[in-house]
This record gives structure tokens, C-alpha cells and sequence, in this order.
């Protein structure tokens, strides 16, 4: 691989974008007097949940329907549908004989009631069994290559497309609110880190102070009152969950700038991390300043974690 080749490897992993699983589009075709619309939504699921409405006509095209969406998209609840519209050259057949019949229940009904007839053409054509089709036909499916089913592929792919790029746009959104919020953790991890080394001597001050009034006056020795405040720095010790809270710091942003999906993985990833933040609140004592930051902090991590977690359940 060549040095050129390298950098440009780097170039487009660093230009990734994770794709949100929320999208629009909507394309329009023409063929031989018919509109063809296809619309497609998507919203977030769990994995990938197709639904397709089409014409009754159109019934044999849905699994090629499905297999193009499966193509292009990897998780999120999709919601595709087909519209055929007649247009002008597309005239509309009628059942001569039941409009006939309907004109003559009309008719006798304004005798018998002595009242004028008066006929609504339209309203006529929307009665039951009036009109039974149109003049012109769609084409099936069973050739791939007839004209329409490529068109009726054509308006799909463009349909699908601009959906992906509505869900690549959305997602680069999402991508820098999530990194935000994932360094805004990053520094409060780092604000912690650096509270730690004050913590001990403050549990020794504090233990100092309780031993105090608990002896009454009494001395203890210097050697025991180090031995106590380290055991209860020791307890209060929150170095492992900051350590394992900047891995996975690190993971999240990999997954997040990496391509494929990632969605589940993220996701577990905060789990996780919400339960570090849920162990450091729960060993920080809020008695001294320096302890009382560090649990303010951790607080602090904590609701980014759970905003960073509604944000990942968009993310494909």
C-alpha cells in the first residue's frame, strides 16, 4: 500500500458519519399514461422491520421490493409504499350495465316519491361496481428486464438513496452532538482524577475530627490514624471506574466514527458506563468538599451518559 493510499484510508475513516435511523423521501415516475409514486419512511427498531404497501396489481414485486430495502439499509422500522395513479391516456372502463341499473333505481325512486331526478355523473361513478378498471393495463411481472418493472426499480433505488443520504445527514448531526457529550465526560473524568489526590488527606482530616469527639479528648496514635483514613480512602477509592469509564470513553469513539452498524454496540457501551458512574456515586462520600465535588461530578456524567443513550437509540 502506498503512502498516498494510507492517507486517503485515513481521510475517509475520519470523514465516517453513523447514520440515523430516522428518514423521508418520496419519488415520482411516469410510464405509458400511469404516475408511479413511491414514498418511503423510516423510524428507529431494534433490527430491520419492513413494511410494504403496493397495489393489488403489484403483489408480485414485493419480495424485490424487500430485497432492495434490505439491500441498502440495516436496521429501523421502514415503511414503503407504491402508488399507481391513472393518467389521461389511461381512460377509465365502466360496467355500462350496473350504472344503467343504478340510473333506473334512481328514476323509479323519484316517481314513486313524486320528486324530480336530478343525476350527479359523479357521485354515479362512485358507487359500488361502476368503474372495474381502466382502458390501459399495468404490465406484470414476469419479465424483469419489461420496461416497467424498470422503472418502477429505478423510482425505488432513487427513493432509497435519498433516504440514506436524509439518514447519513441526520446521523452526522447526531455523531456531533454524541461527541460533545462524550468529551464533556472526558473532562469530567479528568476533574475527578485530580480531586482523588486530595481526597486521602481530607478522610484523614475527617476521621481525625470524628475521632475526636467520639474519645472525648483522648489521643490516638498517629500510625493508627493513618492506617484508618487509608482503609477508608481505600473503600472510597474510585480510580478502577474512572479507569474502565476512559475505555470505554475511547470504544465509543471508535464505534461511533467507524462504518457498519453500530447502534447496539454503543448502546451497551453506555450501560456500562452508567454503572461506573452509578458505583462512583455510591463510594464518594458526601461529607468533605473534595468528596462532595467528586459525587457532583459524577452526577454530572451520569445525566450525560442517559442523554447520550436516547440520542444512540436512533443511530442504525
Amino acid at each position: 500500500m502506498t503512502t498516498n493510499t494510507i492517507q486517503e484510508s485515513e481521510t475517509n475513516a475520519s470523514a465516517t458519519t453513523c447514520r440515523s435511523m430516522t428518514g423521508y423521501a418520496a419519488t415520482r415516475r411516469e410510464f405509458k399514461g400511469w404516475t408511479i409514486r413511491v414514498s418511503v419512511k423510516s423510524v428507529n427498531h431494534r433490527f430491520l422491520d419492513v413494511k410494504v404497501r403496493i397495489p393489488e396489481s403489484l403483489e408480485s414485486y414485493e419480495q424485490r421490493l424487500r430485497q432492495a430495502i434490505a439491500a441498502k439499509i440495516h436496521r429501523g422500522h421502514i415503511d414503503l409504499q407504491v402508488a399507481i395513479d391513472p393518467g389521461e391516456t389511461a381512460p377509465v372502463r365502466l360496467n355500462r350495465e350496473v350504472l344503467k341499473a343504478y340510473v333506473a333505481a334512481a328514476q323509479k325512486l323519484a316517481e314513486e316519491a313524486n320528486a324530480k331526478a336530478e343525476l350527479d355523473t359523479v357521485a354515479l361513478l362512485r358507487l359500488p361496481g361502476v368503474i372495474v378498471g381502466f382502458a390501459s393495463e399495468l404490465p406484470k411481472a414476469d419479465d424483469s428486464r419489461n420496461e416497467f418493472t424498470n422503472i418502477l426499480g429505478g423510482a425505488i433505488d432513487e427513493a432509497l438513496t435519498k433516504l440514506d443520504e436524509m439518514r447519513r445527514i441526520e446521523g452526522q448531526h447526531l455523531q456531533e452532538d454524541l461527541d460533545a457529550r462524550a468529551a464533556a465526560i472526558t473532562t469530567k473524568v479528568a476533574q475527578i482524577t485530580e480531586l482523588l489526590t486530595a481526597l486521602r488527606p481530607a478522610f484523614a482530616r475527617h476521621l481525625q475530627a470524628r475521632l475526636k469527639v467520639l474519645l472525648n479528648g483522648a489521643t490516638i496514635e498517629p500510625a493508627r490514624l493513618a492506617q484508618e483514613a487509608a482503609l477508608l480512602a481505600e473503600r472510597c477509592d474510585v480510580s478502577e471506574e474512572l479507569d474502565r469509564l476512559r475505555s470505554h470513553l475511547r470504544q465509543f469513539a471508535t464505534l461511533l466514527h467507524a462504518s457498519g452498524e453500530h447502534g447496539k454496540k454503543l448502546d451497551f457501551l453506555l450501560q456500562e458506563m452508567h454503572r461506573e458512574a452509578n458505583t462512583m456515586l455510591s463510594k464518594t462520600p458526601g461529607v468533605q468538599d473534595e468528596a462532595i465535588a467528586v459525587a457532583a461530578l459524577a452526577v454530572d456524567i451520569k445525566l450525560e451518559i442517559e442523554k447520550l443513550r436516547e440520542q444512540v437509540q436512533n443511530i442504525e
